[in-house]
């Protein structure tokens, strides 16, 4: 890595974090909030409008529907909500949905919730920044043509934040999550203080009228209509599963700490989501799945988007689109907005990890970056979510579609699991009053699973021709992908096993050195082999318009190393060498082979196109050759040696030698 690129990598990212220093990464209940629960907390900035959007589609008909709706969807939360916060007493480890279902319903049910987890991390990046553009878009319409060019630009700018570290990214998060919430609920507070005075806001959209799409819905059809604007606003319930999955990053004690951070988020997510809710009835806000349906809509339909309904009833409440008080609930939404996708940053790492850990994802997955957050992980969602964004034109209506089935795919498993686990400590537990407190539980879980169960299948119901399939088709691909990744690493380790010819010492060792010409790395090479002491020593090259000159100089040299060429009537290098080494594997089965070839250490990333080619071949042939060794023997060229020692340079050869003046300072590690 240059110079340049390493001091912009610790500009963005900051210095590199030792191991012990993870204890320091841990959170605080007051940093926790705005890390795990921006999503759910941000969500109310557009549940409410998803539920409108659905109705709207019947016109103003239906429109008095929306609070049944909403207090539906407020009791689903606060069941959700007692449930996860039991998961995070009885599973503290960090494993949240995954691990619950994992242990108590299986490996095929943990990873069916794994699968949708991830799956949901990702929709929840993409729809979540889609969103904030959304809003920053209602406060300045001109931005309108670069939505997917800003929200991708979000994308990259959360990646980078997240890198950093998690505590870093909890400092950064905590002002605009806490300035959400003040101003949300002075937005609330005072729309419902004018509405006690009889001066009720009145949304600037309360005038117009809306094209039905569907008309005269009745009987099944209303409820099937009615369920479906239900399941659009069970979106306030996106990242609830969020803290259960990072119970590891709270300082102790953890599962209490958890805990408390759980139910403050339920308890103002309810209280947002409500408030809006009831002054989205009371402005009379009106909002088109199309803007060309909205009847008296000022402007041109076609290019001219829609206010969103929080910026609406903002507008009602603080007197118009120019007060203070609309551009800071407009300001604190769209960074709300953006940096719920936190959330997902946060989550999906974490449950990366441990599917890593347990050999369902790539290994990488587990490992911490310099600043101990898990790097891999972060940049794998960040592409994932960017593509989607792309792919769907940062559409919030599109996006939409494809959310939360996911979500309560892993909340009923979650639930039904917690279920089993209190079945097993009641069966094992003789004291009467711990079973009357393990039958509650159970309870709240089970009243938990049916709902969240009934949700899925509304869900799954309602949303499956608008895009929703995407994600039935992607869950089982990510299924049957960590299956294939745990039976590789089963049969990896399987493979690698000790037996009882594991320490047998080979018959004997032929050493073989490739050379083209006689030179320095050539007879560092072949002094190395010698070295060795193998039972065979051979220097062997490939018939050339050069071979008779480096005989004729190998005579010369006296070597003491027999030098064999190999015809080639086609001029080719790698394919003699390799029928060389199998004639002699088949001769002697039991015969070790050990082939030493020299290679250039180059210092610039061109002049590896210039050198070593013929050896990575080489290499890539004879690795898959049982029973032979491959050895490297490195030279620097000069280039190399500027690298590493760019102000005092040792006197030649003297790396090689590995004899380093003492005044000559250390090589520096570059990555």
């Amino acid at each position: 890595m240059s110079k340049a690129v390493h001091a912009a990598r610790r500009l963005i990212l900051g210095r590199a974090l030792r191991s012990e220093y993870l204890g320091d990464q841990l959170l605080s209940k007051r940093l926790a909030l705005p890390i795990f629960a921006s999503d759910p907390l941000s969500s109310v900035a557009y549940a409410t409008q998803e539920i409108l959007l659905v109705l709207s589609l019947g016109g103003l008909a239906y429109l008095y529907l929306t609070p049944y709706l909403g207090a539906g969807v407020v009791v689903l939360l606060a069941v959700v909500v007692l449930s996860y916060r039991q998961v995070v007493f009885a599973y503290p480890s960090g494993g949240g949905s995954y691990e619950v279902a994992n242990r108590n319903l299986g490996p095929s049910a943990g990873l069916t919730v794994a699968a949708a987890l991830l799956v949901d991390y990702v929709m929840t990046v993409a729809v979540s920044v889609a969103a904030g553009v959304d809003n920053l878009i209602s406060a300045l319409p001109s931005l309108n043509p670069h939505r997917v060019a800003l929200a991708v630009g979000f994308v990259i700018l959360l990646t980078a934040m997240n890198l950093r570290g998690v505590r870093e990214s909890g400092k950064t998060f905590a002002v605009p999550t806490y300035g959400f919430i003040a101003g949300v609920l002075v937005l609330i507070v005072t729309g419902l203080i004018r509405v006690l005075l009889g001066d009720a806001p009145v949304a600037e959209s309360a005038a117009y009228s809306i094209t039905p799409e569907h008309s005269g819905i009745t009987g099944l059809a209303l409820v099937f209509f009615a369920l479906r604007a239900f399941s659009s606003g069970c979106t306030a319930l996106t990242g609830v599963e969020a803290i259960s999955n990072g119970v590891p990053a709270f300082r102790t004690p953890k599962s209490a700490n958890a805990a408390k951070t759980l139910v403050a988020m339920g308890a103002t997510a309810i209280v947002m989501f409500a408030g809006i809710t009831a002054l989205a009835i009371i402005s009379k806000v009106r909002i088109a799945e199309h803007t060309c349906d909205l009847v008296g809509f000022t402007g041109n339909c076609q290019s001219d988007p829609q206010r969103t309904v929080i910026a609406q009833i903002a507008a009602a409440v603080f007197g118009g689109t120019t007060t203070v008080g609309f551009f800071y609930i407009q300001a604190a939404t769209v960074l709300i907005l953006i940096l719920a996708a936190n959330t997902a940053y946060n989550g999906f790492p974490l449950l990366a990890s441990i599917l890593a850990r347990d050999r369902y994802l790539p290994r990488q997955l587990n490992t911490r970056g310099d600043r101990l957050a898990f790097s891999n992980g972060i940049v794998l969602l960040a592409l994932a979510a960017g593509l989607l964004i792309v792919l769907f034109d940062a559409s919030v209506t599109h996006l939409i579609q494809l959310y939360i089935l996911g979500v309560f795919t892993s909340f009923t498993l979650s639930q039904a699991g917690m279920v089993r686990h209190w079945n097993r400590l009641l069966n094992a537990e003789p004291d009467r009053a711990e079973r009357h407190r393990i039958r509650l539980r159970r309870t709240v879980n089970g009243i938990g699973c049916a709902l969240t169960g009934l949700v899925l299948i509304i869900v799954t119901a309602t949303k499956f021709t608008q895009g929703a399939y995407l994600v039935v088709i992607a869950m089982p691909i990510l299924f049957v992908m960590m299956k294939a990744i745990r039976r590789h690493y089963d049969r990896v380790a399987a493979a690698l096993v000790l037996d009882e010819d594991s320490f047998d010492l080979p018959s004997r060792v032929h050493a073989i050195v490739l050379v083209s010409q006689l030179h320095r790395p050539a007879a560092r090479a072949l002094a190395y082999a010698r070295a060795t002491r193998p039972s065979i020593l051979e220097a062997v090259t490939v018939q050339s318009d050069d071979t008779a000159r480096l005989q004729k100089e190998w005579d010369k040299q006296s070597m003491p190393v027999p030098l064999k060429v190999l015809a080639s009537p086609y001029r080719e290098v790698t394919r003699p060498i390799v029928n060389y080494v199998k004639n002699i594997r088949r001769d002697n089965p039991r015969e070790v082979i050990t082939i030493y070839i020299p290679e250039y250490v180059v210092g610039h990333w061109w002049e590896h196109l210039l050198h070593n080619q013929s050896a990575l071949r080489l290499k890539g042939r004879l690795l898959y050759t049982p029973g032979v060794m491959v050895t490297s023997v490195p030279w620097l060229l000069d280039s190399a040696e500027h690298v590493m020692y760019p102000t005092a340079r040792p006197a030649p050869g003297d790396i090689r030698r590995g004899t380093i003046p003492a005044k000559t300072p250390a090589p520096h590690i570059l990555s």
